[in-house]
């Protein structure tokens, strides 16, 4: 059972799609949140993230999906005129759930909490990150169908809760989502939205999500500000119950 979200004023939308299994109603929704924005923001002017800070988080990476990574060099190409900075190749990433800061999460809580998400019954599946839309801070790509990421979400924080860990925003706030380039200044928002509709027609790029990520992430600074990480542990995911059947099946 997929958890319900809510309207949360923190989110980006603010507002949830009203089907979450639905690409096209999703994709749409969106899109025109998007297009409602007024100004970008500076995505790095964000408080809590100074200097030195590293946090675990759990997140979905992937560094050997090629097709994912060329979708994205062709966005940010073709975006290059904007002056964000880009989300390197290596650092395409989904964030799923704050766990807390290093400096409030003891290593053996971290050992447990992975312990605990590898005991629970979290099932692969599949998304497609379709080209493109944004929010306030970000150019991204919009990812569907959110219930799956939604029942993730909802597992990894209960056992953020069973592991004690601070953990971040509720469920209900959850909005998915990948980010291709940042906001690196404030600026009007409708030359970006312009320039990020005439990539609207791109084929959507299928992901296989196998395993979470348990990782330290930290900001780097510089010409080039980006999100870095050392994964801490990789949680498999399990195949869905129809794939074992046939696993089965075969070996009989």
């Amino acid at each position: 059972m997929t958890p319900d979200l809510d309207v949360f004023p923190g989110a980006f939308p603010h507002c949830p799609p009203s089907d979450l299994d639905s690409p096209d109603l999703i994709v749409e929704h969106d899109w025109q949140a998007f297009r409602a924005v007024e100004r970008m923001t500076d995505h790095w002017a964000r408080p809590g993230w100074h200097a030195g800070v590293r946090s675990y988080y759990w997140m979905l990476t992937f560094p050997h999906v090629a097709e994912l990574m060329s979708r994205a060099r062709q966005c940010q190409e073709m975006l290059a005129h904007l002056g964000m900075d880009c989300v390197p190749e290596d650092g395409l990433h989904v964030t799923l759930a704050r766990i807390g800061g290093t400096g409030l999460v003891a290593d053996d809580q971290v050992q447990f909490l992975a312990a605990v998400a590898e005991k629970m019954t979290l099932s692969a599946f599949e998304v497609a990150a379709h080209p493109m839309a944004g929010s306030r801070g970000a150019v991204r790509f919009t990812l569907a169908p959110w219930s799956p990421l939604i029942r993730l979400h909802a597992a990894l924080s209960e056992a953020g809760r069973r592991a004690r860990v601070p953990g971040g925003k509720p469920t209900a706030a959850f909005r998915p989502h990948l980010g291709v380039q940042y906001s690196n200044r404030e600026c009007p928002a409708a030359p970006v939205i312009e320039s990020v509709a005439r990539l609207r027609d791109l084929e959507p790029v299928p992901l296989e999500i196998g395993s979470v990520e348990l990782v330290e992430l930290w900001r780097t600074s510089g010409r080039w500000p980006a999100y870095r990480w050392r994964v801490v542990r990789s949680v498999p995911l399990r195949p869905p119950a129809a794939s074992r059947a046939d696993l089965g099946s075969h070996g009989s």
